[in-house]
């Protein structure tokens, strides 16, 4: 399935039926009286957040989405039906926003939330409403009220745990394939990751986080440059990052320390949000390094990088270093989870979505 993160979408609540004139007619009954109901109310347009959604491809060719307007009141007392609501599925990580003055309206965090989109509008009231001791007879009546409509644009931020940067080639789809049930392209060549890929890493028995493997970053990614920029907004709801690092380039001309010391220049350049986001350094094919060099070659980079936070050692391929590694990211996500753990409202209707 193509992956798309961005879409833009015009939807329309119902219109309110309009409120009805009418007098009861009946033998023997001369002044019956007015009898006439209010028209039905405008359908909704909900949006609801689907857990087996991953991307916005269905909005990119199916734009317009409009309820059903409400039933105009009639007499005897009969007032309209309301309109069908409508329900959008969207994966969870949405960001709704007004496509003309770019706020943003909402935001879909938790799997089965449901927000309303856009209201419909009230039904008008018959003259049925407008009886009163002194007008008996009342031939007043009122339209109904018109449903929302909104320009609306889509953008999905995935929600991930810990978040995957670095060079391209450096390992990164090696290691999310090592550690969780993603399987994504790897191959020899850069930008083998062309879009975002999800995994789920067990821990243990109900204990998992998951991860998000990006398409590799280059100097100039905040400019455009390279195909990580597309993609760097899925790293701001991370909660932590995990920046991975070749330390057995194939050409020893290339200078690792710089290409570490671009990446986070990026970062910073994007937003300073996301460079502030704990990073912890991933030192990686660690098998492609001599043994007795390994421990020379680590603490040279260190040095040079000056990085002040955690460092790992491991091997994406032989999986070297690995287990230590998801059991720490576990226990960090585990604690920052503590203060977040709270109970999401969640309409009895979607319960079973």
């Amino acid at each position: 399935m193509k992956f798309v993160d961005e879409a833009y979408i015009d939807v329309s609540a119902g219109d309110g039926g309009s409120g009805c004139v009418s007098f009861r007619h009946e033998k023997y009954k001369e002044f019956g009286g007015p009898n006439g109901g209010d028209g039905g109310r405008g359908g909704h347009v909900f949006a609801v957040a689907d857990p087996n959604l991953n991307t916005l491809v269905d909005y990119r060719f199916s734009r317009r989405h409009e309820a059903k307007r409400g039933e105009h009141g009639m007499g005897s007392d009969m007032f309209g039906a309301a309109g069908d609501d409508i329900t959008l599925k969207m994966p969870v990580g949405t960001i709704i926003t007004d496509a003309e003055t770019g706020e943003v309206l909402y935001e879909l965090l938790k799997p089965g939330e449901v927000i309303t989109i856009a209201k419909g509008g009230d039904g008008g009231f018959g003259n049925l409403r407008f009886k009163s001791a002194i007008n008996r007879a009342p031939r007043q009546k009122t339209p109904g009220w018109l449903g929302e409509k909104k320009n609306l644009k889509l953008e999905l931020k995935v929600l991930a745990d810990v978040g995957l940067l670095g060079m391209p080639n450096a390992g990164k789809s090696t290691f999310i394939s090592a550690v969780s049930n993603a399987r994504p392209r790897i191959a020899d060549y850069p930008f083998t990751t062309l879009h975002p890929n999800l995994g789920v890493v067990r821990v243990g028995p109900e204990q998992s986080f998951v991860v998000a493997d990006l398409p590799g970053l280059i100097e100039g990614a905040a400019e455009g440059a390279g195909l990580g920029h597309l993609f760097l907004r899925h790293l701001t709801r991370t909660r932590l990052l995990l920046h991975i690092v070749d330390i057995a380039p194939f050409d020893d001309n290339i200078d690792t320390v710089a290409q570490a010391k671009a990446i986070v220049n990026e970062l910073k350049k994007y937003d300073a949000t996301l460079y502030d986001k704990p990073r912890w350094l991933v030192l990686n094919k660690l098998d492609m390094v001599p043994a007795d060099e390994r421990v020379a070659r680590i603490k040279d980079f260190v040095k040079r990088f000056k990085f002040k936070g955690p460092i790992f050692e491991i091997s994406a391929l032989t999986r070297e270093g690995c287990e230590m590694l998801i059991k720490e990211i576990y226990r960090y996500i585990q604690s920052q989870q503590i203060a977040e753990n709270e109970p999401v409202a969640v309409d009895p209707r979607f319960a079973d979505l």
